[in-house]
């Protein structure tokens, strides 16, 4: 099988049961030998409609008349992935999003309604590009899958046929494609907050705008929204042990990828061209480099740990950070990686094989059971299990597997986890806390009452370490990487210093 979109299918439809988005995708990769076009084109069909679920479901309960739910949960898959290539995908000739998407539905046994996808999909290109001008009044009798007509005469008064603004709604809640065949949602009476319409634009659970809108306010929360649905740059850190920046730029180059450095990050190369499989760039194999986003390599230099100290990384697998310490430390002194996850951990052992760092020891264990460690380590890293909102559009089906009750759940073992490994620190030593969300109630509410209870810790300003201008942009001393204002993952970071009169 070497139909990409029907991969994607049965990459779709595993998530839709329940697999993760990554999972799911390598599943089917790893059976096919596809040319690179045609992987990103899987990926990319996948990972879209992942995102964008919400809205595709959305487009789906206002052009028929039975609902998303309602629709078998087969079709409403091929359905998500002809209307994520219609509204999303300026690349893909909209008859090829129509006509490929009929095929997935005839291969995938649905032949009967063959007629229903086409007159829908097309129905769909009909509004986004017949009618251009004043939103159209349309009656309010939705289609049947039997007596879809090729006219607008049936269609749900739920949508305007513009790209303009929506009906009814702020300037700023216009429906916004990726270049594809766009037209303005227009909400329900029933849609009575801003909440759920950015929501619905944007495709992400009503609880997450919430959090993003009580700290940013709306014109930031649909910048942020926009940007999480945006795929994913690659940013690589160079080890500075093996080679130098300027060796890797020229052989990437050589290679036709092009790479700019990031500011403030002397290691940070991000990719701006397509580079294929990642595996087989130059210097990969000899350990030149590893991928890490721009974000978590902050996290490293703001622990700032020095040549010949014992550091402790307590949530260590796959590794990025713990690789990053031991460059920093030009691989001289003792890093405790830890983790109780033997796979993970796995990986991070090939990782520093590879960038033939030998100052790494792997320690598999719960660190909060750990008792060895007590006021052992000049410097602790605790970048702390998460709910991965700063990175969901890495990580397409985050939005949907996270709920308030988890992110609650996650903070209480982040507390534990602050807690107990805060004892593995010195008198006078360093702790980081590090997490990829940016939930108050798994960053600055775990500080916060971490410090109430821990008189003998204090938040320490990086002096001395040269970070970015933003990093020292709260007035209590934590950092906060908001994606869509540094163009990196979302992360919240703070250093804590063990107070000399602690035991």
């Amino acid at each position: 099988m070497t139909n990409p979109r029907q991969l994607a299918f049965i990459a779709l439809r595993d998530v839709h049961k329940g697999a993760y988005a990554d999972v799911a995708l390598d599943r089917v990769l790893q059976k096919v030998n596809l040319p690179d076009c045609d992987r990103r084109l899987v990926t990319e069909l996948l990972y879209g409609s992942v995102r964008r679920q919400r809205t595709l479901d959305t487009l789906i309960d206002q052009l028929a008349k039975k609902k998303s739910h309602q629709q078998p949960q087969d079709l409403r898959t091929i359905l998500h992935l002809g209307f994520y290539q219609l509204r999303y995908q300026e690349r893909i000739p909209a008859s090829a999003a129509v006509n490929t998407t009929v095929q997935l539905a005839k291969e995938n046994g649905f032949s009967g309604l063959t007629g229903f996808v086409n007159g829908l999909l097309r129905q769909y290109i009909r509004l986004a590009e017949k009618i251009k001008g004043d939103p159209l009044q349309l009656p309010e009798n939705p289609v049947e899958c039997s007596d879809f007509s090729p006219d607008l005469e049936n269609l749900s008064p739920n949508l305007s046929p513009t790209r303009g603004e929506a009906l009814n709604s702020p300037p700023s809640l216009a429906g916004k494609g990726a270049g594809g065949l766009g037209f303005a949602l227009t909400f329900p009476n029933n849609v009575k907050s801003q909440v759920e319409r950015l929501g619905i634009l944007h495709s992400f659970p009503d609880w997450i705008i919430q959090v993003w809108l009580e700290q940013l306010g709306l014109a930031e929360t649909e910048q942020l929204c926009e940007w999480m649905n945006q795929s994913p740059t690659i940013d690589l850190r160079i080890n500075p042990l093996r080679t130098s920046i300027e060796e890797v730029e020229a052989a990437l180059q050589s290679v036709g990828v092009l790479v700019k450095r990031i500011p403030h990050l002397p290691q940070a190369l991000r990719l701006i061209s397509n580079a294929g499989s990642i595996q087989k760039l130059p210097g990969f194999r000899e350990g030149w480099w590893t991928v890490q986003d721009s974000s978590a390599q902050l996290v490293g230099h703001l622990l700032d740990p020095q040549p010949g100290e014992v550091v402790i990384d307590v949530c260590a697998a796959p590794g990025g950070k713990t690789t990053h310490i031991a460059e920093l430390m030009a691989d001289k002194g003792k890093i405790w990686a830890c983790d109780r996850t033997p796979s993970r951990l796995r990986k991070l052992q090939e990782n520093s094989q590879r960038l033939n760092l030998q100052s790494i020891q792997i320690h598999t264990s719960d660190s909060r059971h750990f008792a060895q460690f007590q006021n052992t380590a000049d410097r602790v890293l605790l970048d702390a299990p998460c709910s991965g909102l700063g990175t969901m559009h890495r990580h397409a089906d985050a939005r949907w597997r996270q709920t308030p009750e988890s992110v609650r759940e996650l903070s209480v073992l982040q507390q534990e986890l602050l807690t107990h490994t805060s004892t593995f620190v010195k008198s006078g030593g360093v702790l980081v806390y590090a997490t990829c969300t940016l939930h108050p109630a798994e960053n600055e509410e775990v500080i916060s009452a971490f410090l109430a209870e821990s008189p003998d810790w204090q938040i320490e300003s990086p002096n001395g370490v040269e970070l970015p201008d933003f990093a020292h942009s709260t007035p209590q001393g934590w950092f906060k990487v908001w994606p869509h204002r540094q163009e990196m993952d979302g992360f919240f970071m703070v250093r804590l210093r063990k107070t000399n009169n602690s035991e």
